[in-house]
């Protein structure tokens, strides 16, 4: 028994260190990661994932790369980013749009066309009130 409560200690006190979160609620908090963290992360992500993407053909296996997993893994608070990014150079971001987001705001008519499926998107961002 006391062995139990001595190594959930220490992983709380792991978790307060690591991720910046309380002790009392380390069970059910996510860890909070500072803004500039999180776009710096982002940005070196999407970069491994383009330099190491660059030349495949196959949408699957470019979202199936460990980076852009990484990044849908980040959750909604890179929806800014990836929209940011969209409009500066329209990418394959629209997977992991819609695995964050569940939406798809891209008319059948639009896909494979990719400055229309990045405007659906940015347009969709800017209804829901995204900013970036």
């Amino acid at each position: 028994m006391d062995k139990v409560r001595v190594k959930k200690q220490g992983i709380e006190r792991y978790m307060e260190k690591a991720y910046r979160i309380s002790g009392a609620n380390a069970c059910f908090s996510y860890p909070i990661v500072d803004t500039a963290d999180l776009e710096a992360t982002f940005l070196e992500l999407a970069e491994q994932w383009r330099r190491e993407t660059g030349m495949m053909s196959l949408i699957m296996k470019m979202s199936m790369h460990p980076a852009y997993q990484r990044i849908i893994g980040m959750g909604q608070a890179v929806v800014p980013l990836i929209l940011r990014d969209l409009e500066k150079e329209p990418d394959h971001w629209f997977w992991a749009l819609q695995a964050i987001t569940g939406a798809n705001p891209v008319k059948s008519e639009q896909r494979g066309r990719l400055q229309q499926m990045a405007q659906a998107w940015l347009q969709w961002g800017r209804e829901n009130g995204y900013r970036w």
